[in-house]
């Protein structure tokens, strides 16, 4: 098995290294699955799990990994973003009932991921200090939704309903069947939450050598 280093997987797993690619395809499951789920929640498409989806979208990942010409983070998260819109988009058809392609939708979700992924590094500058040298290294958006998974199930759903789906306090409320005001000390404890978790990321990452 190769070190846990981003650029020396990546090698390996160009080369069809399996373990390799894997490993490197499996530190993109929390961003992967969190922007799944802000998309089909805000389709309503309450029957599908954002891991399944997600799950689809690394075994394409893995299979197409041949084509894949880039070398940094950043642009393994565009291609990443660009499969998994493709496998939301067949979701979403079959859940509609509807079988042909719709390339136009698929380049809609696309930007909408990617403007999911924006917000998510805007929400992880605002919440912690300057990152270190090693977590610099590594694109914003992935390390927040790295830092949500951990956290307890209502502050992670309170800052995704807020903060990503740009919902309301009343609206959070009817969605988590609970009081405007019980929302509102959630969100704020939420945000005391991340952002020390934030700060614990960012100064000293969890996930070592990345």
């Amino acid at each position: 098995m190769p070190d846990g280093s981003f650029e020396t997987l990546l090698n390996h797993a160009r080369f069809g290294n399996g373990p390799a690619q894997g490993d490197l395809l499996r530190r993109f499951e929390p961003w992967l699955r969190l922007l799944a789920r802000v998309q089909l929640e805000s389709r309503f498409v309450a029957k599908f799990d954002a891991s399944d989806v997600v799950q689809q979208t690394l075994l394409e990942a893995i299979k197409a990994f041949p084509q894949f010409r880039g070398s940094t983070e950043a642009e393994l998260t565009a291609w990443l973003r660009q499969i998994l819109a493709h496998a939301l988009a067949h979701e979403i058809r079959r859940y509609r009932g509807t079988a042909k392609r719709d390339i136009t939708q698929e380049v809609s979700l696309e930007a909408q991921l990617a403007q999911s992924s924006q917000r998510l590094g805007a929400l992880l500058a605002e919440s912690g200090p300057s990152p270190s040298q090693q977590a610099a290294r590594r694109e914003l958006d992935v390390l927040l939704a790295d830092v949500l998974a951990r956290l307890p199930d209502d502050y992670r759903d309170v800052l995704i309903f807020r903060h990503l789906e740009n919902l309301s306090h009343e609206e959070i409320a009817a969605r988590m069947n609970r009081s405007v005001g019980a929302v509102r000390m959630l969100w704020v404890r939420a945000l005391a939450a991340l952002r020390e978790a934030c700060g614990k990321e960012l100064v000293e990452p969890s996930g070592g050598a990345r």
